[in-house]
């Protein structure tokens, strides 16, 4: 064993392996880490905000009616951040066992009211039982867009 300026022994660190880092230099580290930590959970917190409560367009299936045997009438209620900004709803027609069986694309025009409720008809290539919207969003199709 060697013996340090101080006069203590020093084990050799191949048999005992390094000294432990010293208190002043565990306490920097464990709080640089722990900034780090809620550095990066604030990050992700605001990235989750800014995609789930952004939502510019929302829509709910407010009533539907099966007319015949290929056709189904849907009743949509279409919520806007924006009222003047035009937007689209997917709304489809269902059969018993869940599957989508017909589809149609609605432009939702501008208006004064932030919500407003569209009624529309879906057809069907089998019976349908019910009829839902997919969705809604901002980006309309150029094949839906006005001239």
């Amino acid at each position: 064993m060697t013996e340090t300026p101080g006069g203590r022994p020093v084990p050799p660190p191949s048999r005992y392996g390094r000294a432990p880092m010293p208190a002043a230099k565990r306490r920097r580290l464990t709080m640089l880490l722990g900034g780090a930590a809620v550095l990066a959970a604030l990050v992700v917190a605001v990235l989750t905000y800014q995609r789930f409560e952004g939502v510019d367009v929302e829509g709910e299936t407010v009533a539907y009616e099966v007319i015949d045997d290929r056709t189904v009438s849907v009743t949509i209620s279409v919520t806007r951040k924006d009222p003047a900004r035009p937007v689209v709803c997917i709304v489809r027609a269902r059969s018993y066992d869940g599957a989508e069986t017909g589809r149609r694309e609605v432009v939702v025009g501008p208006s004064p009211a932030k919500t407003i409720q569209v009624t529309t008809r879906v057809s069907s290539y089998t019976r349908p039982v019910m009829g839902d919207i997919y969705g809604c969003g901002t980006r309309i199709p150029g094949y839906l867009a006005p001239p």
